[in-house]
């Protein structure tokens, strides 16, 4: 069969699409997990960057998220607003915006510890096929 010159096209012929609705789907699946401790998922992916570094600058922590600061801004603020974080210039370059996790904060890691593991098991692949897959999504995003 001779292949039609608008194939490429075809929804099924895309690997953007299958990414972009696993991550939809993902996201779904969290939710109810993380309405449990008041957030988002896109605060939750913040937090847990906290609460392994404690304090970072915006622009070191979108690097880590993949977020840019017109996204990270309105997050942190919010964030700020449930007491979670704090946000200051720092005192060596004024431009540096430096957020740290609040005791408040941390003690939402208390809270949030099972949400990996629930998710677990609502993601049917086997440890062999996880591993390969996020070495594959991180092999995509290295390259971004």
């Amino acid at each position: 069969m001779e292949e039609h010159k608008y194939d490429s096209l075809m929804l099924k012929n895309q690997l953007c699409f299958p990414l972009y609705a696993a991550a939809r789907e993902i996201v779904k699946l969290y939710k109810p997990f993380l309405d449990r401790i008041g957030l988002t998922y896109t605060q939750y992916i913040t937090m847990m960057v906290l609460w392994e570094h404690e304090s970072l600058c915006v622009k070191d922590m979108g690097k880590y998220l993949h977020l840019d600061s017109g996204t990270l801004t309105p997050l942190l603020k919010k964030l700020e607003e449930k007491g979670l974080v704090t946000r200051n210039r720092s005192r060596q370059d004024e431009r540096d915006l430096i957020v740290t996790v609040t005791s408040k904060g941390m003690a939402l890691r208390d809270e949030a510890v099972d949400v990996p593991v629930q998710m677990g098991k609502c993601i049917h692949l086997s440890p062999e096929e996880a591993a390969v897959l996020y070495s594959l999504l991180y092999k995509i995003l290295a390259d971004t």
